[in-house]
């Protein structure tokens, strides 16, 4: 495709659920997309991965085709999904929702690698054990220090 990219748009949509009505429809339609191809394309895409809110990055182009490329999960909701919990924590840092393992911990940092800012799962999951922290969520092992209220 030589033609150059009109619009981007990004979306968080459940994996296999993408539907023409609203949230999909109320932001795809004014950009002049078929949202019957977009929602199949999307849902044949992500089939595999039902359960899971993905963020999506569309790029509509003049001719009002388009193409979309599917992110990973958000850490926030790898972390609940692992922590079997609903939300994170009100009060932040403060107080302890749950614990997740070192294990479970590098899980998530391996899944979330590739959209992350880090070079390495070393530094994904230092990113991934922050995030859990301002949740609420221990991490198995880290020093009492960071731990202490």
């Amino acid at each position: 495709m030589a033609n150059e990219a009109v619009k981007k748009i990004k979306l968080q949509i459940p994996a296999g659920k993408a539907t023409p009505a609203p949230p999909v429809g109320t932001v795809l339609g004014p950009a002049g997309i078929n949202l019957q191809e977009f929602c199949t394309k999307y849902n044949d895409a992500t089939r595999d991965k039902m359960g899971d809110i993905l963020p999506v990055e569309i790029s509509i182009y003049e001719d009002r085709s388009f193409d979309f490329i599917i992110k990973t999960p958000p850490t926030s909701f790898l972390l609940k999904k692992y922590a079997k919990i609903n939300k994170g924590s009100v009060k932040g840092s403060s107080e302890t929702v749950a614990t997740l393992s070192q294990a479970q911990i590098r899980e998530i940092a391996e899944i979330k690698l590739p959209d992350l800012n880090a070079y390495d799962v070393d530094s994904a999951i230092k990113i991934v054990e922050g995030t859990a922290r301002n949740m609420g969520i221990a991490v198995e092992g880290m020093n009492d220090t960071e731990e202490t209220e």
